[in-house]
């Protein structure tokens, strides 16, 4: 049986990462989640009944609820993202100083971060000029094809 607990963090799991759809198997059973992504009143996600037998009724219904709970995304405007899957990171190693912060200028040939996919560290440039106005993910998390990673002021 899947506890409230588990299908929060699943649940922070998919918001954090936009994931419209998740299928695992848990300790309990499999369970299976799915998030509506519809602009206004579509924050929602479903937990599919048949997916996980032996679920009380008030944890599935607290599902919606605590996903109705997560912040709405906002239009970060022009945007630099995500050229694939894998974990972003801000700097080459922990120590080292972050490739690129807010405030920072930036041309189509600067490097603003790495993304690690399956053990290959893949630098990742700007590709667009302007100056970084904010950074969108935190530093090891991960991180899908496509998904924003700094908003930027275009020059």
């Amino acid at each position: 049986m899947v506890d409230l607990k588990t299908l929060k963090q699943l649940i922070k799991l998919m918001v954090d990462n936009d994931l419209t759809e998740l299928d695992i198997q848990a300790e309990g059973g499999p369970v299976k989640l799915r998030r509506n992504s519809q602009g206004a009143g579509g924050a929602g996600v479903q937990l599919v009944p048949a997916a996980v037998p032996g679920v009380v009724p008030a944890v599935a219904a607290a599902v919606p609820a605590a996903a109705a709970q997560a912040p709405a995304e906002e239009d970060n405007g022009e945007t630099i993202d995500s050229p694939m899957v894998g974990t972003f990171y801000t700097a080459s190693s922990p120590d080292a100083k972050a490739f690129a912060n807010v405030g920072d200028r930036v041309d189509a040939d600067t490097v603003v971060c790495i993304i690690e996919a399956m053990k290959v560290f893949n630098e990742i440039k700007a590709e667009t000029s302007g100056t970084i106005t904010k950074i969108l993910v935190e530093n090891g998390q991960a991180v899908e094809f496509d998904q924003p990673l700094y908003a930027i002021k275009p020059d």
